[in-house]
């Protein structure tokens, strides 16, 4: 292998194989967890990174925190729950760059570990409203104003549990499954338009969120159904995401990316 090959795959080049200079970042549920990390690797990439949750406090916190690392960025309340808290912060964002995000990726969800039988329906609003609702109408409302733009890319964050079933999650999973076909819809809709869509589907993440799994006790049967025989961490993440929101996937759109250490393709 000739060094300038070998250079283009090095792990130093991340930057520029996946770079985001001068596109702007909205991130939701970016108070904790996989929100928080893929803020964090988007200002890593180059992009100037809005952080969005309901906890105006915590993100702004977490973006002067990426501030004082050198990155450009800014928290923003917003409940995915609410389109005028979604609408609100869209203008907010406008009015501090002077224009909308180019990247948005949807990742403000809420689980819920309980049998089918024992979930109410105020469970089912509840985890609809924030995992399939509040990305359909963060989604609209960012591909509308990317439309006008010229283009951009949304990445939804789905999961494993849309793909294949899991016991006591009818509700999280039903989200999930919603959301990736969601994604695809947006995907055919707006592709002519240059506004890419593309699922991201993790696995076991180990995250606050995981945690429900290990207090019930699944932590090692979860973890023998998984080839690689461990839970992610966010991190594993970061390299797909790069992927999606940067121009090296401009021919992928309505894509399911499943990151989950091999779990979905396990034998019966």
């Amino acid at each position: 292998m000739n060094q300038s090959a070998n250079n283009a795959s090095s792990p130093e080049n991340e930057d520029i194989l996946f770079s985001l200079k001068n596109k702007l970042a909205l991130v939701t549920g970016a108070s904790s967890g996989i929100g928080l990390s893929l803020a964090g690797a988007l200002a890593r990439a180059g992009a100037t990174v809005v952080l969005c949750a309901r906890r105006e406090s915590r993100v702004s916190q977490e973006a002067q925190r990426l501030c004082d690392q050198g990155a450009v960025a800014k928290g923003i309340a917003m409940d995915v729950a609410d389109a005028t808290s979604i609408n609100a912060a869209f203008d907010q964002v406008h009015q501090e760059f002077g224009r909308y995000p180019d990247v948005v990726v949807n990742c403000a969800g809420i689980a819920l570990l309980k049998p089918f039988l024992e979930q109410t329906p105020e469970d089912l609003d509840s985890v609809i409203g924030v995992n399939l609702r509040g990305a359909f109408l963060v989604g609209q409302r960012a591909a509308a104003e990317m439309v006008k733009q010229g283009g951009g890319s949304i990445i939804n964050i789905a999961s494993t549990a849309g793909i294949r079933p899991g016991g006591f999650l009818s509700s999280y999973g039903a989200s999930k499954a919603g959301l990736i076909h969601l994604s695809k819809v947006m995907a055919y809709e707006l592709a002519r338009n240059n506004v890419r869509v593309n699922a991201l589907c993790p696995g076991n993440i180990e995250t606050d969120m995981h945690r429900d799994f290990e207090d019930a006790g699944f932590t090692d049967a979860l973890v023998k159904r998984i080839p690689q025989r461990r839970f992610g961490k966010s991190q594993d993440l970061v390299g797909a995401a790069l992927l999606l929101a940067s121009d090296a996937s401009s021919y992928m759109t309505g894509s399911v990316v499943v990151v989950d250490g091999g779990q979905t393709v396990n034998s019966l």
